[in-house]
């Protein structure tokens, strides 16, 4: 059922709204994997990556409700429940428990680096169908590069 209808074709929306969902799904698990991260964080490090953390945390949950409001607008319900971000997320599992500052950096570097390839792959698939999804994607993956030198950086 469709409460909202799209203007893009089927086959169009099909793609666009499995884009939209993906990243929804990658942008919620990142933020989890963050905050996460930022609770159990320790090291001579601890109040820097601490905060960096909360960047990242912020930075996804803007673009997740971006994503989703996209979604919506093209009549797509988005899924941020948390069984479906726990059952498709392509995000590693994050470490429980205290996680030295070398090791939440290179979890970070991980799971940024995760979610760009995976952003970069809706850039291209969204390109012909929807300009303006493509748009979102691409503001996203330069938002989630600058976090990701960021934490490379943490680490040289």
């Amino acid at each position: 059922m469709y409460i909202v209808k799209s203007s893009l074709a089927d086959a169009d929306l099909k793609t666009v709204s499995e884009a939209l969902q993906g990243a929804l799904v990658d942008l919620v698990d990142l933020s989890l994997a963050a905050k996460q991260i930022h609770w159990n964080v320790v090291g001579p490090r601890f109040r820097s990556i601490h905060l960096q953390l909360d960047d990242v945390v912020a930075s996804a949950r803007t673009h997740s409700d971006t994503v989703a409001e996209r979604a919506s607008a093209l009549g797509v319900p988005p899924d941020g429940r948390a069984a479906t971000v726990a059952s498709v997320s392509g995000l590693k599992p994050t470490p429980a428990g205290w996680i030295k500052d070398t090791d939440a950096v290179s979890a970070m570097v991980d799971a940024l680096g995760a979610a760009i390839s995976r952003m970069r792959g809706r850039v291209e698939a969204t390109g012909e169908p929807d300009p303006v999804s493509q748009d979102i994607f691409i503001q996203i993956t330069a938002d989630l590069e600058k976090h990701h030198w960021m934490f490379q950086a943490e680490n040289a």
